[in-house]
């Protein structure tokens, strides 16, 4: 049976709806929960909601307003900004959440990461990684909205976060994010031969010819932000997901067990 592998990502900050370029530029697009509503209607079979904002804030997490999200979303959802806690995670999957998105805290905390995967299954675990390229071809890890480099190497530290409970990976070219020219698929590719958990390839789809090429690369899943919030080469919004009729063909022949 077909299982969509193509997920929205939506970036919120202070209650409003944000896309970004390179995880700068961000541009406000307007409120998440018409975004979520229309996503509904459209029948996506799984979102990713991210919090840009939450770990700068003095409020952290709004809980309040994500309660207001997941309650309007028909889909599994992953939450993902300024988790640092078990109960930060518990309250989160109390409000319907399924995934808990770690970025930072893959880092800082690993023992938090072990604790959840340990209570409540590797799936419900995702390490963020964001990564770009140096001057010298080289990918480097970032944390903190790509603001923080580490000195982990790519390989090592997949592997680490692996061994550690990190049931899927969110994997995101910041040097693509936003730029709608297409997914590192040599990121993709590289990324994918350490692991044996999903990779979900993130930053620079411009189409659904991307997204079916970094599953041929060999992500389990392609994600993106900008297909689903813009039309036309003048980026005018516009809510959008193709039918499911539309991935069928286009996914033809992958994997049933990839998500």
């Amino acid at each position: 049976m077909f299982r969509s592998r193509l997920i929205p990502i939506i970036l919120i900050e202070n209650r409003g709806l944000y896309k970004s370029i390179k995880f700068k530029n961000h541009r406000y697009l307007g409120d998440p929960l018409n975004t979520i509503r229309l996503f509904n209607d459209k029948e996506v079979d799984e979102l990713v909601i991210l919090d840009i904002g939450a770990r700068k804030s003095t409020k952290g997490i709004d809980f309040e307003y994500l309660e207001k999200l997941s309650s309007e979303c028909f889909m599994p959802v992953c939450y993902g900004g300024g988790v640092d806690d078990i109960f930060q995670v518990e309250k989160l999957f109390k409000l319907g959440f399924e995934k808990i998105s770690f970025n930072t805290a893959l880092n800082e905390k690993i023992d938090l990461v072990n604790e959840v995967a340990n209570k409540y299954g590797v799936q419900s675990v995702v390490a963020s990684i964001d990564v770009k390229k140096n001057i010298f071809g080289k990918y480097n890890i970032y944390i903190e909205n790509g603001t923080k480099k580490i000195k982990w190497n790519l390989e090592e530290y997949i592997k680490y976060l692996q061994d550690n409970g990190v049931g899927e990976i969110l994997l995101t070219s910041i040097d693509q994010e936003g730029m709608m020219m297409a997914y590192d698929y040599e990121l993709i590719k590289l990324v994918s031969g350490f692991v044996n958990i999903p990779v979900v390839a993130n930053g620079g789809a411009s189409n659904l010819r991307d997204c079916k090429e970094a599953i041929d690369y060999g992500a389990s899943a392609a994600a993106a932000s900008s297909i689903f919030s813009y039309y036309g080469k003048k980026r005018a919004v516009l809510v959008n997901y193709p039918p499911h009729n539309e991935l069928k063909d286009l996914f033809k022949g992958a994997k049933d067990d990839e998500v």
